[in-house]
């Protein structure tokens, strides 16, 4: 995935990043409401130079069907402007197989769709020897049409998974998810899917090839499957604090899920700020140092009126000053980053002095 590695550390991201691969759900609305002041916040960084791509793992619905619910809620947005893991899926398969192939489709209309936009015919049993099966959430799935799928599978199919989310949220909590509905075909024939979605590295190759974007910023609200990706992808990304992530999490995000910036919700965008964690494609193991040894000098990070400090062995971390709580979090998360050894505990005096839930 490009990404341009010089971006000013005073600038807005707005500014500096020609695309912006948004996440959706906790990050521009929560179920059927948008999340406060995403709209404004998306609309100014269009007016900055932004252009918005909403890149989502659900499968189940058509990128015209999201498009329209963006709009409900406020955010001008087109069916061009969307790419589904669907939209990745119909990809890796058509770049292995011709025109006109079968494809098993164990998902919804989302998932047809996309295929069918690739050239390829959508079919629902293996007698029709399709050359692959494609797997996506649909809320009816079947016993029988994950059969097919199965026998497809072990019949030899190449088997792709739009994602690998064991759950997805609902308005009665957490609900098994298409990584959870993925485990019955993997437990039936022992054969693991290719998957598309985040954090695997095809959706976000999608959205840039379908945006052309140049120096894309990933923005998601969760590390294992947004800021993952990004990670894997080599982009910078942007955590926002608007859904999954808390920010102890984030203080203690393992090296590769740690975003290039952290924000408390989208007006991130328009912020300008310096990055917390590491830029473009990291080396494995970068963005953390060995732990600091006794007699270490500590190690100290600012950000706004924050300071904050990393010390020696297993000391807690310690932060002090005053100001926008974020600059405080950005300053825990630098300190926390530099060793690979930071615990909760180690983490919850400073968390305390930051005044904001765990």
């Amino acid at each position: 995935m490009p990404n341009d590695t010089h971006v000013p550390d005073s600038s807005p991201p707005a500014a500096e990043y020609d695309v912006a691969l948004l996440d959706l759900d906790g990050v521009v609305y929560s179920g059927p409401e948008a999340i406060p002041g995403a709209a404004p916040a998306l609309a100014a960084a269009r007016e900055a130079g932004m252009r918005l791509a909403f890149v989502t793992n659900n499968a189940s619905r058509s990128p015209s069907a999201i498009a329209d619910q963006l709009r409900r809620l406020g955010v001008p947005a087109a069916s061009s402007d969307v790419v589904t893991s669907a939209q990745a899926a119909a990809t890796l398969i058509a770049s292995r197989f011709p025109q006109g192939s079968p494809v098993l489709v164990a998902g919804a209309i989302g998932l047809r769709l996309a295929l069918r936009e690739r050239g390829l015919r959508p079919v629902s049993v293996a007698a029709d020897r399709p050359v692959a099966v494609a797997q996506g959430y649909a809320p009816d799935m079947s016993y029988g049409l994950l059969a097919e799928a199965g026998v497809a599978v072990r019949d030899g199919a190449f088997f792709v998974a739009t994602n690998s989310d064991s759950t997805l949220p609902t308005p009665r909590g957490p609900q098994p998810g298409n990584g959870s509905l993925v485990q019955v075909i993997i437990t039936a024939t022992g054969k693991q899917p290719v998957v598309a979605g985040k954090p695997q590295t095809p959706l976000h190759a999608e959205a840039v090839a379908r945006t052309g974007a140049k120096r894309p910023l990933v923005v998601g609200d969760r590390l294992d499957t947004d800021i993952e990706g990004a990670v894997r992808g080599g982009a910078d990304s942007l955590l926002v604090l608007t859904g999954v992530t808390t920010p102890l999490d984030a203080v203690l995000a393992p090296v590769s899920q740690r975003p290039t910036y952290v924000a408390a919700d989208l007006g991130g965008l328009l912020e300008p700020q310096r990055p917390v964690g590491p830029r473009g494609a990291p080396a494995e193991g970068d963005g953390a140092t060995a732990d600091l040894g006794p007699g270490a000098t500590p190690s100290t990070y600012r950000f706004g009126g924050w300071e904050a400090q990393r010390q020696a062995g297993s000391a807690p971390l310690k932060l002090t000053g005053d100001g926008a709580w974020i600059d405080g979090l950005r300053a825990l998360c630098a300190a926390a980053w530099s060793s690979q050894q930071i615990t909760a505990d180690m983490a919850d005096p400073a968390m305390q002095a930051l005044g904001q839930p765990r």
